[in-house]
């Protein structure tokens, strides 16, 4: 039996590292395989299919006239149906991952309280006010693509982030200690500071932001994948926990993918349209995001490595800052401003940058590790 899948101990903490170097079952050639070689073919062909996903979608939305309005047709929270449908069947699986039962025994450690401090702090201080910054510099004069831009910032990714981490070969135990965090604190936190940062900040405008709906829109698409996660893996587990951990997980892990590629293709069936008529909206969309990608990335990087973290949880970090939950920013903006908004171009916007940057750091970081002498 793996003990790891048991007891977590806080990175940092030498019964951690034991653990690391001890795990029973695994030989060492094992522990060296590189983490890209045992990603599944969905995987590791993730650019390719999302870059496909995003021409078919801007294909059928510029060239089948009735794809568009057939999408919007029936709502959920004034979300689209089929949009919603995509949103709900990408998180679950990733949620049902985190290993909420042993959760209270991380936080037993010092170590961990630090390191979550620092998360803390980037995600939810310095990486929105970032994005607030370079949205004010790049589009003074587009609200809407402004306040897009803004929902981007606030919304900390919880999907995505496990797999940069996984191709990055971070500490994967830990970022999911960090999704359950950015989980719940973003159940609290996205609908206030979304009033604070649009409404008061940014000083609203023809349609201010409706904490309502902000609100509703946040316990819908992260609240119920949470919420059927979490009793889903307590309930199958106490039935059959070898079952759930090896059969049931193995079985549900393509789905969050599919739900992905589901979702953009949707998106951009939908919003073709804009993408196309409006490409220097999405020009100078992209550019701020590729500077908050950037900036992000790199100082949180540097400072975790002047902190001594070490190159797994450096890396955790970096792509837990500079990663996005732009699923969750397109169900608030599509269902405050509309399908045929700015804000939602905006926040459409945000994995078409997003994918093929983080890839790239992925690689980028790999390749600095070994020549920064960087050990954990």
């Amino acid at each position: 039996m793996d003990y790891k899948q048991h007891v977590i101990t806080a990175p940092g903490d030498p019964i951690y590292h034991d653990l690391e170097k001890h795990d029973i079952g695994k030989s060492k050639s094992n522990a060296k395989q590189s983490v890209y070689r045992g990603l599944g073919w969905l995987d590791r062909l993730l650019v390719l299919w999302i870059l496909l996903a995003i021409i078919i979608g801007i294909l059928l939305g510029n060239f089948v006239d009735e794809i568009g309005p057939a999408l919007q047709r029936g709502k959920f929270v004034n979300v689209s149906i089929p949009i919603a449908v995509g949103l709900l069947v990408m998180m679950y699986p990733i949620l049902c991952k985190v290993k909420y039962e042993t959760l209270h025994l991380a936080f037993q450690h010092r170590e961990i309280w630090i390191q979550l401090g620092f998360s803390v702090f980037m995600n939810w201080v310095v990486a929105p006010l970032l994005m607030l910054g370079l949205a004010w510099a790049f589009l003074p004069d587009k609200q809407g693509l402004r306040n897009g831009l803004i929902f981007v910032g606030l919304a900390r990714c919880i999907a995505m982030v496990l797999i940069w981490t996984g191709l990055a070969g971070g500490d994967e135990q830990y970022c999911a200690i960090l999704v359950a965090v950015n989980s719940i604190l973003q159940m609290v936190l996205y609908a206030p500071l979304a009033i604070l940062y649009v409404n008061v900040i940014s000083r609203g405008g023809a349609t201010p932001v409706s904490y309502t709906i902000v609100a509703t829109s946040v316990g819908v698409f992260l609240g119920i994948p949470l919420g059927v996660a979490i009793l889903t893996r307590f309930v199958l587990r106490a039935i059959n926990a070898r079952w759930y951990e090896e059969t049931f997980l193995k079985w549900l892990a393509p789905w969050s993918l599919i739900g992905l590629l589901y979702t953009i293709l949707v998106l951009f069936a939908s919003q073709g349209r804009q993408v196309v008529h409006q490409i220097v909206s999405v020009v100078r969309v992209g550019a701020p995001l590729l500077v908050y990608f950037a900036i992000i990335f790199f100082f949180t990087l540097l400072v975790t490595k002047r902190l001594g973290f070490g190159y797994k949880l450096s890396a955790t970090q970096s792509f837990t800052a500079a990663s996005n939950n732009f699923e969750l920013a397109i169900a608030v903006a599509v269902a405050t401003f509309g399908a045929n908004s700015d804000e939602a171009l905006a926040t459409t916007v945000g994995p078409l940058i997003e994918v093929p940057v983080l890839v790239a750091l992925v690689y980028l970081v790999k390749w600095l590790a070994p020549r920064w002498g960087w050990k954990d």
